[in-house]
């Protein structure tokens, strides 16, 4: 079993920034991949940014340039610095883990952001 917990949501004006945190813990060495998504009200959840193993990004292509994930393997720790944020980020935002047999999922953070 894999726990995740995530930390840093918030409220924040247009064009501010935050930086989210996802922390690992448990059956973490079989973890293939990470990564953060998102869902708004009404809409479904979507991919915002993921880390392979190997240290290969993907992201979205809403938050190219704006976003930016990163691990520390030290901390076992998975973040995302979002910068510029505007209102269509506003979304709960959800760490996920993958091993070879199940998705992982954290109880997400709220995002808010005022225009």
């Amino acid at each position: 079993q894999v726990r995740l917990v995530e930390s840093g949501g918030g409220l924040v004006q247009a064009g501010g920034s935050l930086r989210l945190s996802c922390a690992a813990s448990g059956s973490i060495f079989n973890i293939i991949r990470m990564g953060w998504y998102r869902q708004a009200p009404g809409k479904q959840r979507e991919l915002v940014a993921t880390i392979t193993r190997d240290g290969i990004i993907n992201y979205a292509d809403s938050v190219k340039g704006r976003f930016t994930i990163s691990g520390d393997n030290a901390k076992n720790t998975m973040y995302l610095q979002m910068n510029s944020l505007n209102p269509e980020d506003a979304a709960v935002y959800y760490c996920n883990a993958v091993d070879p047999r199940i998705n992982y999922w954290g109880q997400g953070t709220q995002v808010t952001v005022s225009s």
